[in-house]
């Protein structure tokens, strides 16, 4: 029996692996950081042969409560994810697991891995209306890709999507991946009407050192980036720097910064209602955009998130809430469940890879319902 991570995105350590009935793990903590909770690894063991799986010291890990009812993911192939029996006990997530074929592979959610965001630049790169430009340098010497979707015109919009700014919600970049293949649709005809209207700047890995590193949270210095909006620096947040820099160039109309929580089991979106500039008009804006979502699909919901932040309140800097106030636009934190969506719960597969393009592919008709309102 032997229990891996030494692969992109590979995360856990072993403690003792010896018993299929007792195998002891502990997550690695993200580089300089204390974050710690993405595990993704791989057990080579026999067939049909109960095992037990207890990943211990959770309690002191980023969000203890989102191990409550907590099902990790397992895959035998890397393309089809399911849930497996897990229970946890305040500071061990254990799983019940019995495997099919000799190895396996265990995951917090269906990885994105580095080599399918290469491979979703290229295929982008190839449609007439894109094209996929290197804006910068991450730490580890990785580009930090911009997907462009549109031709430049006067009047048009300037509608800007990020994702995986905490490179373990992966859940980011599998909606990112829906949505682009949609709006690079010749034949559909919400993408056509967008693409009359906007210009898209997208950024499907904000973060793709700490993606490759196996990190939850932070870049390869240790740095949470979306707490680095209101003065990135090259030295420590090049990522948020150049994506900045980049916004300064083009303008933001709207800001779409799509999310994971690990603990509360919704779709939902975080708006600005605690910026200094926050009007009628904004208000407005996102009444109209989750009135859309909520028209167009049952996935999305608006009576569970995040507490609403008082007037003027505002943390600047979380990416939403800076862009929103130095570009006055329309601006949104899209979060997805770790776990599953309660509103249409799914024991197989919970929250997953499909259920995450399907709702990127959605967003695009809300977005068209407040296209010709942005300014």
């Amino acid at each position: 029996m032997k229990i891996s991570s030494n692969f992109d995105s590979g995360n856990i350590q072993v403690i003792h692996a010896q018993d299929p009935q007792d195998i002891s793990l502990r997550i690695n903590k993200d580089n300089q950081s204390d974050f710690y909770q993405w595990f993704h690894f791989r057990l080579d063991s026999t067939p049909f042969v109960e095992h037990r799986i207890t990943i211990g010291d959770l309690k002191g890990s980023a969000y203890p409560n989102g191990w409550n009812n907590y099902q990790a993911v397992v895959s035998y192939d890397r393309d089809e994810w399911f849930r497996v029996d897990s229970e946890f006990d305040g500071d061990n997530l254990t799983i019940h697991f019995t495997p099919e074929y000799a190895q396996t592979y265990f995951a917090y959610f269906a990885p994105y891995s580095y080599e399918r965001h290469l491979d979703l630049l290229a295929r982008a790169q190839m449609s007439f209306d894109a094209s996929v430009v290197n804006l910068g340098n991450t730490l580890d010497g990785r580009d930090l890709s911009l997907i462009q979707v549109g031709q430049q015109e006067e009047g048009k919009k300037q509608v800007w999507i990020t994702a995986r700014q905490h490179p373990g919600e992966t859940m980011a970049e599998w909606l990112v991946e829906g949505l682009l293949e949609r709006l690079l649709d010749e034949d559909d005809g919400v993408a056509r009407a967008l693409l009359d209207k906007a210009v898209f700047y997208i950024v499907p890995n904000m973060n793709p050192d700490g993606s490759v590193r196996g990190h939850l949270r932070t870049n390869a210095a240790g740095i949470n980036l979306n707490r680095e909006w209101a003065s990135p620096s090259i030295e420590k947040s090049p990522e948020v720097f150049y994506v900045l820099d980049k916004m300064q160039e083009t303008g933001v109309d709207m800001y779409l910064d799509v999310h994971g929580d690990e603990d509360l089991p919704y779709n939902f979106v975080a708006g600005n209602e605690g910026n200094p500039g926050y009007n009628d008009r904004l208000q407005a804006l996102e009444e109209a955009f989750k009135s859309a979502l909520l028209t167009v699909t049952p996935e999305f919901q608006d009576e569970h998130g995040y507490p609403k932040d008082e007037p003027g309140k505002a943390n600047l800097t979380v990416a939403s809430n800076a862009v929103g106030e130095r570009f006055d636009c329309l601006a949104f934190t899209l979060e997805m469940p770790f776990k599953d969506n309660n509103d249409l719960p799914d024991p197989a597969y919970g929250w997953s890879p499909q259920r995450c393009r399907q709702l990127g592919e959605d967003v695009l008709v809300a977005l068209l319902s407040v296209a010709d309102r942005l300014r």
